[in-house]
């Protein structure tokens, strides 16, 4: 299968830090690939750079076989085809959540309240929050605020999901109900990426697994092969510290 997003030898450094060294990554269409590793081993940089919130210094990233690191590319279009989810919710607090999710849809595919209305709508009946988008953000706990940015995200309609952390902010009994949003996702065929702390979900949900050291890929594959088998020794540390 023709891969939906690929980086062939991507680098990115901040001042003399670099943070991503040499990355390779395939996702095929209506794959889930969660990326494990230690805080500042590259997770994040690497989902900002595939979203282009960071621009990267070396490398390629291929969307659907096209380049899409050319600096003269308008990243507007490109950010609509990727979605990105971050460990904060970053709603807004003087508007509801059904505003909050209208927001971007209307300014940036310039489509009216009404057009949007239906389809949104239905995103809160999936997500069991049809009763909850007339509440402002601090209204809602935090797992559902996380749930009304998943849903701000899939408003526009993307082709690939990134998710960083998008529990790490939560009490443990909310995470469960953040986690079977990504479980629906990907049982209807979303392309995900996720940077995640749930070595349990990585093992039930990924299709791959990829673990991060020093910004490279150190080990990738199958969950059952990268949790009960895996060959390097870095992988085999960080894996004994965790579980």
């Amino acid at each position: 299968m023709a891969a939906k997003l690929q980086m062939i030898d991507v680098w990115k450094s901040f001042g003399a830090n670099a943070v991503l060294r040499g990355i390779d990554l395939e996702v095929s269409e209506g794959e889930m690939v969660c990326l494990i590793g230690a805080s500042g081993s590259g997770k994040s940089t690497l989902l900002r750079s595939l979203n282009l919130l960071e621009p990267v210094d070396d490398g390629l990233i291929l969307l659907d076989g096209t380049d899409i690191t050319d600096p003269e590319l308008d990243p507007q279009p490109i950010r609509q085809r990727i979605g990105l989810v971050f460990q904060s919710f970053n709603l807004f607090p003087h508007m509801t959540a059904l505003e909050n999710v209208l927001l971007a849809p209307r300014r940036i595919q310039r489509k009216t309240r009404a057009a949007l209305l239906p389809g949104v709508e239905a995103l809160f009946v999936r997500f069991g929050l049809a009763d909850r988008m007339g509440h402002y953000p601090d209204q809602l706990s935090g797992g559902q605020q996380q749930r009304v940015a998943i849903i701000r995200a899939l408003a526009m309609k993307p082709e690939v999901m990134l998710f960083d952390e998008v529990t790490s902010a939560l009490d443990p009994e909310l995470v469960g109900e953040v986690l079977d949003v990504l479980r629906t996702l990907k049982a209807e065929g979303m392309t995900m990426i996720l940077a995640t702390h749930e070595m349990a979900f990585a093992r039930e949900a990924a299709d791959k697994v990829c673990f991060l050291d020093a910004g490279r890929i150190v080990e990738e594959g199958p969950p059952a092969e990268i949790f009960s088998n895996p060959r390097e020794a870095r992988t085999r540390a960080f894996l004994a510290r965790i579980l």
